[in-house]
């Protein structure tokens, strides 16, 4: 009974060992098959010469105030800025044609990042949280 016993076991593991020299022959197999072709210096990509550096300019800063007088802010086309707007009441600040709102109270001013690719002139209006009738507070000119 022990002899018979011995021979389950060994065929067990005689059977585990062959299984582990065949995952393994197939993972050799697919590691020689994925390697990159190696390259001589006939077929060689040439190197590329580094990307001139891009000037980056910062966004331009527009602000105004809904106090006092409407004002006129002037910006190039294509230019990137953030136009940010105080107010002295919590309202809402629409900046018009391209349709843009935010709402604004004294401690946080409205803001909204701009690029304007044609020339035109954008008015700014404020509307007070206690009235519907919008104020124009400024306007933003866009030339070439």
């Amino acid at each position: 009974m022990l002899v018979h016993l011995s021979r389950v076991g060994f065929v067990h593991v005689r059977r585990a060992l062959l299984l582990f020299a065949i995952v393994l022959g197939f993972a050799a197999l697919a590691a020689a098959i994925s390697q990159a072709p190696r390259r001589t210096g006939a077929n060689r990509a040439p190197i590329a010469a580094p990307l001139p550096e891009a000037e980056v300019r910062p966004p331009v800063r527009l602000e105004l105030s809904a106090r006092g007088r409407p004002r006129s802010l002037r910006l190039a086309a294509g230019n990137a800025a953030t136009l940010t707007v105080s107010v002295p009441e919590p309202g809402q600040v629409e900046l018009q044609d391209p349709a843009l709102t935010s709402p604004a109270e004294p401690s946080t001013p409205a803001s909204f990042p701009l690029l304007i690719g044609r020339p035109a002139r954008y008015p700014v209006l404020f509307t007070a949280a206690d009235s519907d009738e919008p104020r124009r507070i400024g306007t933003v000119i866009v030339r070439r």
